[in-house]
């Protein structure tokens, strides 16, 4: 089920963004850089595992990592998280974990985009992407 993800997606839509980058603790100057980015993920599948590469004016990062097997992971704004993706059905889940917390981010395709959900707490934030 992963093969519905595997595409380049441009972002098309944010929303609740800065307050969820907010409760993550992000700073002002890196919030608003991140409101304004655009930023292209590209999702593959390559040698028995998930690549997950997001490219922005800000930053690139890469991700790659076996389904349901903990991993490192430095996240955009540079916390330090041990992760786990998971398929459910037909989402796909990712788990970050740091310092005794906790955010969900659930990738799921709908009508041909791919909406991502984020949550932190009370949280959620929804990002929808379009394919490039």
């Amino acid at each position: 089920m992963v093969d519905a993800f595997c595409a380049t997606w441009k972002l098309t839509d944010s929303q609740n963004f800065d307050e969820y980058m907010k409760a993550l603790g992000v700073g002002f100057a890196t919030r608003q850089v991140g409101n304004v980015t655009k930023p292209t993920v590209i999702i593959s599948q390559e040698g028995g595992k998930v690549v997950i590469r997001t490219q922005c004016t800000f930053k690139n990062t890469e991700i790659n990592f076996q389904l349901g097997e903990e991993f490192e992971e430095t996240s955009i704004d540079d916390r330090n998280c041990k992760s786990v993706v998971r398929l459910d059905g037909d989402k796909l889940i990712h788990v970050q974990k740091w310092d005794g917390k906790e955010t969900n981010c659930t990738r799921e395709i709908k009508d041909g985009k791919m909406v991502v959900t984020l949550t932190f707490g009370d949280i959620v934030a929804v990002r929808c992407y379009e394919k490039a």
